[in-house]
């Protein structure tokens, strides 16, 4: 009898394992805790459906979804909380929704700190990250490193002498965008060169601004621009004003200056709209030597066709790093340089794996 009631017991243990086996609650991978995985890996004979749903904390049921049993999982995203404890019923139902079995499972959602399926942007991270520092060392150490020549930068010193030889004045203009716009700041760290030049040479800088921001910030460039040179008391407030935020009243105002004050050397440098060939062509028809510079890609065409040196796009942001040669900045410039190259040379190998059929690259990039 004893005997008969330990095979029974063995029997009802083995059923119960069976039974939970038909479904399991897994955290959903690589999310923020707010998210679970519902399977099943057994179903009864008979079953067509599977309807799951979440008990909630008063005991009422809250409806998930009715999927084919062969489908094997759903994904519960309504409204968990990471590391709160959720309880799960999941019905096994005949073609004609009558209940043949149910099961229940237990889960916790929990919060992801890296998202493993970005695994490759970490990587080429830490490489760029690495380039960028071994090139700022390097250059701290001496290195000479190679930047390719700006003819833009390099034509700074030619447009400034020209401006002294004809006692004419420099006009630059940083763009039409605040100081929240990183055209701005390129093009004001580059009028700090241009400043200095004009002091040295003595020569009258004007800068128009559109920008009550970029005003304030400007006159302190120009200022210690001067006294860099050794000439603060060259410097005037005045050579830095402001005109208006108004696009082409803005625009207006320096097509006025131009015609006036004949400048003989025009910076545009910065963000620029549909002003850009205005300015441009008027500078043209003065017959100034004209430099200009913008990561605006619809305006390009209009400076490279109206202006003598052209800085597209990267060339704008790489021109602090090009007139200072300090290492820091080198030595970013050149890692962002390798890390470009680095990223051609995957494209080209991935493009090859492709053409053979071998996407091992292409799903180790991939981030679903």
């Amino acid at each position: 009898m004893e005997k008969k009631l330990f095979i029974c017991l063995i029997l009802l243990i083995f059923y119960q394992l069976s039974f939970a086996y038909k479904i399991s609650v897994k955290d959903f991978p690589n999310d923020d805790g707010s998210a679970q995985i519902i399977t099943w890996t057994s179903t009864p004979e008979s079953s067509a459906f599977v309807k799951v749903s979440r008990i909630e904390e008063d005991g009422s049921e809250l409806f998930l979804n009715s999927v084919p049993v062969t489908k094997k999982k759903i994904v519960d995203k309504e409204g968990l909380i990471s590391g709160q404890s959720y309880r799960y019923k999941v019905e096994f139902l005949t073609a004609d929704s009558l209940l043949i079995e149910e099961s229940w499972g237990e889960g916790i959602p929990v919060a992801q700190w890296f998202n493993t399926e970005k695994t490759a942007l970490l990587i080429l991270m830490l490489i760029l990250s690495a380039a960028i520092l071994y090139y700022i060392f390097s250059a701290k150490r001496g290195k000479d490193l190679y930047i390719r020549k700006i003819s833009g930068l390099e034509a700074i010193d030619e447009a400034v002498g020209r401006a002294t030889e004809l006692g004419r004045p420099i006009l630059f203009v940083p763009g039409t965008m605040d100081l929240d716009d990183m055209q701005t700041i390129a093009g004001l760290t580059i009028l700090g060169k241009v400043a200095q030049k004009a002091a040295e040479y003595e020569t009258e800088i004007l800068v128009p601004v559109s920008r009550s921001m970029v005003l304030s910030t400007a006159k302190e460039i120009v200022k210690e621009s001067f006294m860099k040179a050794g000439k603060p008391d060259s410097y005037k407030s005045d050579s830095v004003f402001y005109l208006t935020d108004d696009q082409f009243g803005f625009v207006a105002g320096v097509d006025g200056i131009i015609m006036r004050q004949k400048p003989a050397a025009n910076f545009y440098l910065g963000t620029f709209y549909a002003e850009s060939l205005i300015l441009a062509e008027t500078g043209f028809a003065n017959g100034s030597i004209q430099t200009s510079g913008t990561a605006m890609p619809s305006q390009l065409p209009f400076f490279i066709a109206a202006c003598d040196y052209t800085l597209i796009g990267e060339e704008l942001f790489a021109a602090s790093a090009y007139l200072s040669k300090e290492p820091n900045q080198l030595g970013s410039l050149k890692g962002q340089d390798f890390g470009k190259a680095l990223f051609v040379v995957i494209l080209i190998i991935g493009v090859i794996l492709e053409i053979s059929g071998v996407h091992f690259l292409k799903d180790f990039l991939t981030v679903h």
